[in-house]
């Protein structure tokens, strides 16, 4: 296994901050937090509402800016870009999967999984090369042609992750990603989420308030009030199924 300690840090949050409003109604999101992720890495973030997780996610994300700190991707200042260099921090190197799924209504799961290939100006046969190799890769082959409503739940999620992966991202940013799937169904998005860490080398951060889905992480993150609570390892992730055993 490979020294990754030694490796600089893909992320490196330094003394962010992030305040919204001013005077008596200004609220501390963020509070000079520092965090180091490594690529490759599985970080489950962790915290009750108003603790300062998703801020921080949309930090990473290229979505919002610090109003303090430094955030260095691939050891770029990120605050320093403009907003359209921002825009494609957020194409080539990060991939967003959304709690509530966001998939067009009317458009087959080709076509969702091809819309970011779309905006970057791919041509149509490449895209759907891509697109046709991201969905055999969530297990969904055979489905290209279904629309959302002709897919359960977790066929729809499979179908956003698919679409954070067909632009070959660095990083995945998961935010509640099985928020809105029942206890079997969330298992399955977390064990695809493993997998395509452990076999793709795929460095993915997943906000999540149940312990029960952080405990596929590698690394447990906890935030409290706008700070950083804890930082530590999952000693004991949760282990995958053989592939074998999977219908």
């Amino acid at each position: 296994m490979n020294d990754s300690s030694a490796a600089p840090p893909l992320i490196r949050l330094r003394g962010i901050s992030k305040r919204y409003g001013s005077g008596a109604t200004e609220v501390m999101a963020l509070d000079h937090i520092d965090l180091d992720v490594q690529a490759g890495e599985f970080v489950a973030i962790m915290g009750p509402s108003g603790s300062g997780k998703s801020t921080a996610m949309n930090i990473i994300g290229s979505l919002d800016t610090p109003s303090d700190g430094q955030y260095l991707f691939q050891g770029v200042p990120v605050e320093g870009l403009t907003r359209d260099q921002r825009a494609l921090l957020r194409r080539r190197y990060l991939g967003f999967v959304f709690q509530g799924f966001n998939l067009l209504a009317r458009t087959s799961a080709q076509e969702n999984v091809e819309l970011p290939l779309l905006y970057r100006g791919e041509g149509a046969a490449r895209r759907r090369q891509l697109a046709a190799e991201a969905l055999a890769a969530v297990g969904l082959q055979g489905r290209e042609r279904n629309t959302p409503a002709e897919l359960s739940g977790g066929q729809q999620q499979r179908v956003a992750i698919a679409r954070a992966l067909v632009s070959q991202p660095a990083v995945l940013l998961a935010d509640e990603p099985t928020g809105n799937l029942d206890s079997q169904r969330s298992r399955e998005i977390l064990e695809l989420l493993r997998r395509l860490n452990e076999e793709r080398g795929i460095t993915i951060l997943m906000i999540t308030h149940e312990p029960d889905m952080a405990a596929y992480a590698q690394r447990l993150v906890r935030f409290v009030d706008g700070k950083i609570a804890s930082d530590q390892p999952n000693t004991q992730p949760v282990a995958l199924p053989p592939l074998a055993e999977k219908a």
